[in-house]
Formats: C-alpha cells, sequence, structure tokens
C-alpha cells in the first residue's frame, strides 16, 4: 500500500452534498422502478442473470477504490452529463409507451451516466467511467436475442458434447440437441446452452481486464476469450456428463450431480481465465507476478497535512437532478397506460372442416406450452382423401414483451434435430392475408432421408413479416402509435414422399394456405 505524495488539497463531499446524490439516485430508482423490478425478477428467475445482484456492489467497489484519485480532482461539472440525462430519460419515455422493458433499463443506466457526469465534469468522470460501465452486464438481454442465443449454444455445446464422448471410444448418435447414447437419451436442455456460465464469466472477464496492467489489446482478447471459454467448458461437461452416464447409469446427469458438476465448470472457467492472464503476461517485454499485473488495490491513505477542501454541488447536476424529478412527477400523476387487447374467437372454435381438408387437433405438452407462454394456440393435422397431410400451427399473444415473444421455428427447428438445408422469401401467387400479398419464409429441412417443407411467418397486427428483427421494430412502433402489441406466428408443414419433388409440396402447402389462411382473419386480429 503506498502513500499519495505532492498532495496538497483534499476534496471531501460535506453530508448535505451526499444527501443530494442519494437523493437524485432515489428519483431515478422510483422513476425507472417498473423496468427495475423486472430486472430484478429476471435475477431471481434465470440463473444466467442470477449474479445481477452483485453488479450494483461491484460497481460501487470499483468507485471506492478510486476515491484518493478523485479527492484529487476538483468537481465542476459538465453540461454534456445534463444531456446525457436528457437522451436517458428520452428513452426512457419511448421505452415506456413501448411497453418495452430492455429499454428501460438501458436508460436507467445512461441516466446514471449522465448525473455522474453533470457532478463530476469529465476529469472525475474519465476516472470512474469503466466502473460505472459494468452497470451495463447487469441488464438481462431481450427475450428474442437471449432466446436465439441460447438455441445457438444448445447446438454447439451439442455438437462438440458428443465429440467428447466419442474421445472416449463411446457410440453416440446426436438428433439435434438430443444426445441419444443407445440405453440413454440426454436432452441438452436450455439450462444447460452455457449461458448461466457466458454470463457471469464474461462479466468477470470485464472486471479481471480492467485490472489487468497490460496493453489494450491484452485486456481485449482477455474479455474476448470468455465466450469461447464457456462454450469450449460447457461442452466438455456435457462430454463428461454423457460418458458417466454411459459408465454408471442415468443418475449422474441428474440432481446434485448434475449442479455440482456446474459449479466445477464455472469454477474452472474461471481458473482458464487467470491462466490465459498469466500467460499474456509473458507475451512481450518482462514477465511480472501475477499479483503485480492483476492491478487490484486498496485506495492510499490521506496524508493528514493535506488542505481539506469541501465540495459544492455544481450547477450541471442540479439541472440533471431536478429534471429527473420532474419527469418522476408527471409520470406518477399520469394514469397507468393499459395496452388495448382487441376481441377475437378463441382457436378452440377454429374449423376443422376447410374444403376438402379435416383436422385434428393436437394437444402440445405442459413444457412446451410453458417455454412457447402463448395466451392460444392451434395444433392440427390436416388430410384430404388425396393424401394430403399439412401440419398447422398458430400461437396467438395477446401482449409481446421480455421472454413471450413468439419463438422463430429458424432457431427451434434445429433443435429438434432437423437440418435446414435450404431458406428463402417466397412469394405465394394469389394469396393475400390482412390484404397483403402473403410472403413466407420457406424452409426445407432434413433428418436423415426425411424432407419437410415449411412455411411460416409473423401475422402482427394486420402485417405480414417474415424478418424476425422487423417483427421487434413494429412491435416496438405499434405499441407507441397504437398501444398494441398482440400478435402471432404462423407456420404450416408438409413432409415430402419418397421420391417427391419439392414443386409438389408446394404445391400442396400453397393450396393449402390458400383456403386455410383466411380462416384466420376472426381469431389473430388486423
Amino acid at each position: 500500500m503506498s502513500t499519495i505524495h505532492n498532495q496538497s488539497i483534499v476534496w471531501k463531499e460535506p453530508p448535505a452534498v451526499w444527501a443530494l446524490l442519494a437523493a437524485a439516485i432515489a428519483f431515478a430508482v422510483a422513476l425507472f422502478y417498473d423496468g427495475l423490478a423486472f430486472m430484478v425478477r429476471a435475477w431471481q428467475g434465470q440463473e444466467e442473470y442470477s449474479y445481477g445482484y452483485l453488479i450494483p456492489v461491484i460497481c460501487l467497489f470499483l468507485i471506492w477504490q478510486k476515491k484518493e484519485i478523485l479527492r484529487q480532482i476538483p468537481f465542476a461539472g459538465s453540461w454534456a452529463g445534463v444531456g446525457l440525462t436528457f437522451a436517458g430519460i428520452l428513452f426512457f419515455i419511448l421505452g415506456k409507451l413501448g411497453d418495452v422493458y430492455t429499454v428501460i433499463q438501458y436508460s436507467f443506466v445512461v441516466v446514471i451516466f449522465g448525473l455522474m457526469l453533470a457532478f463530476a465534469g469529465w476529469p472525475g468522470f474519465r476516472v470512474i467511467r469503466i466502473p460505472l460501465l459494468v452497470l451495463v452486464f447487469m441488464v438481462p438481454l431481450p427475450g428474442f436475442l437471449n432466446q436465439t442465443l441460447s438455441n445457438e449454444l444448445q447446438l454447439i455445446s451439442s455438437q462438440l458434447g458428443v465429440a467428447v464422448i466419442r474421445l472416449f471410444g463411446i457410440s453416440v448418435f446426436l438428433e439435434g440437441n438430443v444426445v441419444d447414447l443407445g440405453s440413454y437419451k440426454l436432452q441438452v436442455a436450455e439450462a444447460c446452452s452455457g449461458l448461466r456460465y457466458l454470463f457471469p464469466l464474461m462479466t468477470f472477464g470485464f472486471i479481471a481486464a480492467y485490472f489487468f496492467k497490460a496493453p489494450f489489446w491484452k485486456r481485449a482478447l482477455l474479455f474476448a476469450s470468455t465466450v469461447p471459454i464457456t462454450i469450449l467448458m460447457n461442452s466438455f461437461r456435457i462430454g463428461i456428463i454423457g460418458v458417466t452416464v454411459d459408465r454408471w447409469g442415468q443418475a449422474m446427469a441428474e440432481g446434485f450431480l448434475h449442479e455440482f458438476e456446474g459449479w466445477i465448470v464455472f469454477m474452472v472457467c474461471t481458473g482458464v481465465l487467470l491462466l490465459e492472464m498469466w500467460l499474456l503476461e509473458r507475451v512481450g517485454g518482462a514477465p511480472r507476478p501475477l499479483r503485480e499485473a492483476f492491478g487490484l488495490a486498496f485506495p492510499a491513505p490521506t496524508l493528514q497535512q493535506a488542505q481539506i477542501k469541501y465540495r459544492s454541488v455544481p450547477r450541471p447536476f442540479y439541472v440533471a437532478a431536478i429534471s429527473v424529478l420532474v419527469v418522476l412527477a408527471v409520470s406518477s400523476a399520469l394514469p397507468e397506460r393499459k395496452e388495448t387487447i382487441p376481441p377475437r374467437k378463441d382457436f378452440s372454435t377454429f374449423p376443422m372442416e376447410i374444403t376438402e381438408w379435416r383436422g385434428e387437433r393436437e394437444r402440445l405438452g405442459v413444457d412446451i406450452v410453458n417455454a412457447l407462454n402463448f395466451d392460444d394456440y392451434l395444433m392440427a393435422d390436416y388430410s384430404n382423401a388425396r393424401g394430403g397431410r399439412i401440419n398447422f400451427y398458430v400461437g396467438y399473444y395477446e401482449t409481446q414483451q421480455a421472454d413471450k415473444v413468439p419463438h422463430s421455428p429458424r432457431a427451434c427447428i434445429p433443435g429438434n434435430g432437423w437440418q435446414i438445408s435450404d431458406i428463402r422469401d417466397y412469394t405465394l401467387r394469389d394469396i393475400a392475408v390482412a390484404g397483403h400479398p402473403l410472403r413466407v419464409n420457406r424452409l426445407i429441412i432434413e433428418k436423415g432421408a426425411q424432407q419437410q417443407l415449411v412455411y411460416y411467418w409473423f401475422q402482427q397486427r394486420g402485417r405480414i413479416i417474415t424478418n424476425e428483427y422487423l417483427v421487434k421494430w413494429y412491435l416496438f412502433w405499434d405499441a407507441l402509435t397504437r398501444n398494441r402489441s398482440d400478435g402471432s406466428l404462423v407456420r404450416f408443414i408438409t413432409t415430402l414422399g419418397p421420391g417427391e419433388s419439392q414443386a409438389a409440396a408446394d404445391r400442396r402447402l400453397s393450396e393449402f394456405v390458400r383456403v386455410a389462411s383466411p380462416q384466420l382473419r376472426p381469431y389473430v386480429p388486423d
């Protein structure tokens, strides 16, 4: 622990300044309460974000670590901080009107940045900007991005895990996310995707890179490596579970052992990250002990002979804090906004006879219903006298937010063991839905010798959309302008018979879509 020399003036905050700082942050928390409460529920309910409780504490610790440096800087405030606070408030209003919690949560971080910049000014803000940036890691990803990332990691981890199992000479077959050992089948579930290691390890990697006294490229590499480390170690975990199940039975993949293995993997990931730091320290230049390279230090004591001056509150901070308070007062006085849910028919009344086609309803399992999280759905197999068979699915959502959104078939199909061999936008001639020419996502999927043709689209408040990301834009826009976020995913599947051409399957599926899609109007409002 070293002592700061040549220190003639030390700036301190009197109790009144601390009280104003605390009040401004309390105003911000109250203003963003709904979004922050939703964020905390994600910390409680999703293992991959359970570390979120630690992030504010880590941020405060990293700022406290710099307190003696900050005490040597006279805070003059900055009007740029007021502008940043206004930007955060604007995004909050948009997120509130659009009922998009992720926008509200990130705008809270922007407002905190703005308040700190308005108070400390640029010299002080530069000292604490990285500790404040840690707050970004507490915000969960939007539901659709989280789901897409989870699906991709499941597939990669399954493939690499099977490769590990085969290294032990065990015969194994992979079908999507199902590892078939012959006597046992292991489902690589969403919880095993690796997200519960990835996000905490990325946070640890960011903090480790912050402390690492090394060139920027080494610190950037250290942080970026958290992704491949997580994927490889999670895949190794899946592989070892497969090996132990093959040797000692299904119990090795369940209960305490399964969870304990998870903790071991995360600790090993952390160890690998520290080992990488040690190795990077030996690349270029004279190597130092890891303790010296890892700049974790506590604040040095202040010299007793230093002259103490007390800070006053900069004018920009008053403006920023009062702005937050005014918006809080206005938003509290406004009536609670209720989303419009248009009237519609229940899918239980959907016709099972459509021209020559006869349908038979299918019920989804509880686990699938819980995962899809829709408000109503239709799943039916339709057939005609010529032997044509179509599987017809519609998932309807009264509101769409967070994890309550349609799951894209493009992401879900590979998890069931099917491989997408072709995907394109496709226009169905002479078919209109909601007054628009019908464009669909057309997929050819394969599993072994089997082939299926898939059409799907998102039917959202009178729009037919094929792009998943465009769905999110219109969801935000319509929530903002029409106070609606209802919508559905519509999907049709037909199996190609032996020797049947894709053109014949297209004709069959197009024929059914032509007569079935108009039936959706009372069930999926425009």
